[in-house]
């Protein structure tokens, strides 16, 4: 074997690697799903179990199909025809399917065109699961499906194309704003449309009674326990597969700033709760979890491994006065959400600024990027869920809320016998 042929053979061989991790990465995304609905189906109560359930299944179905048709030509628009900076179309479909380099390292140098759509639908369907939540238990199935559909096929590719498409976010500052994974492209891109869900949709009945706050408690915390351990597992391919190459160094890098950010959410959660409330409470501690993963997510690449652990810490400290915070503002959250993607998505965003080991990054940069979002992906959500009010209505009837959307929307329970429990 000559000299020229070893080195085409390298590089096939680094080439089939990285397809693979980033292949391998994509499923650890799509098991975040699972992760969702059992989190989700844990925290609300037994009656609106299979609803959740459903949605959670709903959401990638309706997500990945409406990407692979207009979101992923919206997003990754190679040029920015339209609106210089802020809107281009590469056109409908994945893309071009029929063109051998494609699918060889011609393609970018690491992996083919379908692993690179699959990747990033799964980022687009994650997105909106975070509203599913946070509206659980008294929207209409149908409203927060058509929702769905529309929030995934223009606001979520339109906005990202700004940072991870090339767009105007992505020259400002010295090198752009930085978001590795999401923090602010996924879960606060999720997080202020579920904002916009709680405010429109109104809390559930006898949750704010009188002026004072009535606990709700979860059904099922174990099943919420083995969700965030899902979630948890999915997270190293959601941050370390974001790096878009199979490089040693960066990788693993991802992998160890994830998980200590994670491990520091569960340890300070559970002391700020167990210091507020005297009793460590456990869902707490997995939203703590969940907080700290999402808090990394935007500079797991850039930040050292102590600075890592400082803000998952932080950030389980502000999960805990968020959710006390929400409930005093009466934003009606079943599953803390808001607290987790929102809140923690704009500190993980910001602590780029603060962490940069690079010189990169600066706060004030990220802070730009931080309202860039939050305004037009609020706006939109808000005319959306509006609009689905003021015709077809988003907001189940009292008698079906009281039921409980499993019967109501379904005509089935979560649990055989469940009849019994219909007014918890």
């Amino acid at each position: 074997m000559n000299a020229a042929t070893q080195v085409a053979t390298v590089s096939d061989a680094i080439f089939m690697t990285e397809n693979i991790w980033i292949m391998i990465s994509a499923m650890l995304v799509f098991i975040m799903g699972l992760g969702f609905a059992c989190v989700e189906a844990g925290l609300v109560r037994a009656k609106c179990a299979a609803n959740v359930a459903f949605k959670n299944i709903a959401v990638p179905a309706i997500g990945i199909t409406v990407y692979a048709a207009l979101g992923f030509g919206l997003m990754y628009p190679g040029t920015f025809n339209a609106i210089t900076g802020w809107l281009g179309f590469a056109g409908f479909g994945i893309g071009d399917w029929a063109n051998p380099a494609n699918f060889t390292a011609a393609y970018n140098g690491h992996y083919t065109l379908f692993t690179d759509w699959l990747f990033q639908a799964m980022f687009a369907a994650t997105a909106a699961t975070i509203v599913s939540g946070a509206v659980a238990e008294r929207v209409k199935l149908n409203s927060f499906l058509i929702f769905t559909l529309v929030y995934v096929a223009l606001v979520y590719p339109i906005v990202g194309s700004w940072t991870w498409g090339g767009g105007w976010l992505s020259t400002i500052g010295k090198a752009g704003f930085h978001d590795l994974a999401g923090s602010t492209l996924v879960h606060s891109v999720g997080g202020w449309a579920a904002l916009a869900g709680v405010m429109i949709l109104g809390p559930r009945i006898g949750k704010y009674v009188g002026g004072k706050v009535h606990a709700i408690p979860a059904h099922n915390i174990p099943l919420a326990t083995v969700g965030v351990f899902m979630l948890w597992f999915g997270w190293w391919g959601f941050n370390a597969g974001s790096a878009l190459n199979g490089d040693p160094k960066a990788t693993s890098w991802i992998l160890v700033t994830t998980n200590l950010a994670a491990v520091a959410g569960i340890i300070t959660a559970t002391l700020t709760s167990w210091i507020v409330s005297k009793k460590p409470d456990a869902t707490m501690a997995l939203n703590g979890c969940l907080a700290g993963l999402v808090a990394i997510t935007a500079g797991a690449d850039v930040v050292t491994p102590l600075s890592s652990w400082i803000i998952g810490a932080i950030a389980g400290v502000l999960v805990v006065g968020a959710v006390f915070l929400f409930d005093r503002l009466h934003l009606d959250d079943p599953v803390g959400a808001l607290s987790v993607h929102l809140v923690n998505g704009v500190w993980g965003t910001l602590a780029v600024g603060l962490f940069d080991i690079t010189g990169d990054y600066t706060l004030g940069t990220q802070a730009i990027g931080v309202i860039a979002y939050a305004l037009p992906c609020f706006a939109a959500a808000s005319v959306i869920f509006l609009a689905i009010k003021k015709t077809i209505g988003l907001r189940v009837t009292e008698r079906q809320e009281l039921r409980g959307l499993d019967q109501s929307e379904h005509g089935q329970e979560s649990y055989s016998g469940f009849q019994i429990f219909s007014n918890m």
